[in-house]
C-alpha cells in the first residue's frame, strides 16, 4: 500500500470521544470518492470499534485509543487499537449475539464492522491489547 495520506489520532477511552472519533474519521473520509452512504457506514463502523475500547478494553479504568487512517489510491485503511485487557476469544467475540455484558449489549459491534467495511482483521492479546484493522474499498470515479 503506498500512502498517500494519513492521521493519527490518540484520546482517552471516554464515552464523548466516540463522536469525536467518528466525526474526525468521516472527514478524513470525505477527501475520498465515497458516497454518503459510503461514509456513513465508515462512521458506523468506527463508532462500534472505538465504543468496544470504550466499553471493554480498561473496565472502570481509563486508557488511550488511538485511531489511524490512511489511504492510498484504491483503499481506505482504519486502525482502533488499545493498550487494554483484550481479547481471550476473538471468534467467539466476533459471533452475533455474544457480549461480556448482556445486560446492555446486544453483541453486534464486531458484526456490524465486518458487514460495513470490505476487510477486518482483528489482533488481541490478553492483558496487553487488541489492534483492529478495517479496510474500505475507494470506489473509482463515478461515471
Amino acid at each position: 500500500m503506498e500512502v498517500k495520506n494519513w492521521v493519527r489520532l490518540e484520546f482517552p477511552s471516554e464515552s464523548e470521544n466516540v463522536l469525536f472519533a467518528r466525526t474526525a474519521v468521516a472527514v478524513f473520509a470525505s477527501q475520498l470518492d465515497f458516497t454518503l452512504e459510503e461514509i456513513e457506514d465508515i462512521k458506523v463502523a468506527v463508532s462500534e470499534a472505538v465504543s468496544n475500547c470504550v466499553i471493554h478494553a480498561y473496565g472502570d479504568c481509563s486508557g488511550n485509543i488511538v485511531v489511524i487512517c490512511k489511504y492510498s489510491i484504491d483503499e481506505l485503511e482504519i486502525t482502533v487499537e488499545d493498550n487494554g485487557c483484550g481479547i481471550p476469544d476473538i471468534v467467539q467475540a466476533s459471533e452475533a449475539g455474544y457480549t461480556t455484558i448482556p445486560e446492555e449489549r446486544m453483541g453486534l459491534g464486531l458484526v456490524f464492522i465486518h458487514e460495513l467495511m470490505d476487510h477486518v482483521a482483528i489482533a488481541s492479546e490478553v492483558g496487553k491489547g487488541t489492534k483492529l484493522l478495517m479496510a474500505k474499498r475507494i470506489p473509482r470515479s463515478r461515471e
